[in-house]
């Protein structure tokens, strides 16, 4: 067979499974999303593309600007972009003290997994090391392999941040090259990639049940 054989072989078999992911996902939305209410911190970055993301999960979304906007959100979404732009920001707005006290579950992507770090908000236990993966020119899509599930997660890497440290307690739930790209901590999920810029929603998915089952907790 021919090299050009060989790749159209790989890259029908790489359709075969994604198209399986997202039916997967399909399947169970009637589990997640409804009568949630998620917030997405829309100051700057690729947060239009998270609001689609969540509201063809069924959840109701809410672009947040302003503290007072956090008011009865069951959870937060804090978006990709450039992350000293997102502090400088929310510090503007008076939102990094609004971000520090909301207690629902947080997803952050990207810039959004900085901003949580130690050493910026310090809300997450990890450290996180800025554009670890290269520029903008460096951009890349791979195979995220995820903790129990034998499907890989396909994910978009832009200017990716690599995480430096993990605390005791966090949790990994997928590596790229043996380096961990999801984590969780707690409330916390966290990207290195976008999640939000593929047509697989695992990851909201697994977001809006954290958020489900931190508000049948709150309910008792």
């Amino acid at each position: 067979m021919t090299v050009s054989g060989v790749l159209g072989r790989e890259r029908e078999a790489l359709g075969v499974v994604n198209r399986v992911a997202v039916l997967v996902v399909e399947s169970r939305l009637d589990r997640v999303g409804r009568n949630l209410r998620i917030g997405v911190l829309a100051l700057q970055g690729a947060f239009r593309e998270h609001v689609e993301a969540l509201r063809g999960l069924g959840a109701g979304v809410v672009e947040v600007r302003l503290p007072e906007e956090l008011a009865g959100l069951d959870g937060l979404v804090i978006p990709g972009g450039e992350s000293t732009t997102i502090v400088r920001l929310a510090e503007l707005y008076g939102l990094d003290e609004a971000v520090r006290s909301f207690t629902g579950p947080v997803l952050g992507t990207c810039a959004g997994m900085i901003v949580v770090d130690r050493e910026h908000l310090d809300l997450a236990d990890l450290v996180v090391d800025r554009n670890a993966y290269g520029r903008q020119v460096s951009s890349f899509e791979a195979d995220v392999e995820l903790a129990g599930d034998a499907i890989p997660l396909r994910g978009v890497f832009i200017r990716a941040p690599r995480i430096r440290s993990l605390g005791a307690d966090v949790e990994v739930l997928g590596e790229f090259e043996g380096d961990p790209v999801l984590v969780r901590d707690g409330r916390f999920l966290l990207a290195s990639f976008h999640p939000e810029l593929t047509d697989d929603r695992r990851v909201h998915e697994l977001f809006l049940t954290m958020v489900e089952e931190a508000s049948s907790v709150g309910s008792l």
